[in-house]
């Protein structure tokens, strides 16, 4: 895998029926770091995450690689969803990207990746057969097996329960480790245990917060001090970002 660069946005305005989501928005994604990012439903998160993603052209501005070279073909996208297909057995799905493509299947190195996130044996089992958790292990399989130096997380551990979640968290960061990835979360928990950066977007049109930073490398343990500490910062600045 090439170094993962980190991530320019620079002046993005978005305007949607009327209404500006975001105007002037610029930060930085650091490299080879995780960022997260906080905010209330509905205030343009995932709207970012797409014009990150190229999904999406805003009104003005930009997104730009720091190393200069062309962010196409650079990003994996994880969504909230595990968008398995049903017929296609979990070593298929992970497989989905490069099948979509036209390239050659790397059935090995699929195997592989199951195996690292501890469903070696469902190779071959069917999405119906498998757990809330299986599947997003699945997802988070087919989103390594993409091989990309930047990941583009949407919230993808909202619908686990708190034991299998925190499992998940620990292989992202495990996994994860040394590539730009950005988190979508709603849970300042998460974004403690995962970030090195947190930013909180809010407002109409919506601002960033000044960036929260949380010592130590991920996963982090939930009680540790430094942790709580910035989850009660976190903490206040989302309060203060949902007031009236």
């Amino acid at each position: 895998m090439e170094t993962p660069p980190g991530i320019l946005v620079r002046d993005l305005s978005l305007h949607f029926g009327g209404v500006t989501v975001f105007e002037g928005l610029s930060f930085e994604i650091a490299a080879q770091k995780f960022t997260a990012l906080l905010g209330p439903s509905g205030v343009g998160k995932t709207t970012l995450l797409r014009i990150i993603a190229g999904l999406e052209a805003p009104a003005t501005g930009g997104v730009a690689a720091t190393d200069r070279a062309p962010l196409a073909g650079r990003i994996a996208y994880m969504a909230q969803q595990d968008f398995l297909l049903p017929w296609a057995s979990a070593l298929r799905n992970v497989m989905l990207g490069a099948t979509l493509r036209g390239a050659r299947p790397e059935p090995e190195r699929a195997l592989h990746l199951l195996e690292r996130v501890g469903l070696g044996a469902q190779a071959h089992a069917l999405p119906q057969t498998l757990s809330g958790g299986m599947r997003q292990r699945v997802a988070l399989a087919r989103t390594l097996y993409e091989d990309r130096p930047i990941v583009l997380m949407d919230e993808p551990f909202s619908a686990l329960d708190s034991i299998t979640r925190l499992k998940i968290q620990n292989l992202a960061a495990e996994l994860l480790a040394g590539r730009t990835v950005l988190l979508i979360t709603h849970d300042p928990l998460e974004a403690c245990r995962l970030g090195h950066a947190l930013f909180v977007l809010s407002g109409a049109p919506a601002r960033l917060s000044e960036p929260l930073h949380v010592p130590g490398p991920p996963p982090r343990a939930a009680d540790d001090i430094a942790l709580l500490q910035t989850q009660g910062a976190l903490m206040r600045t989302l309060t203060e970002a949902a007031a009236p």
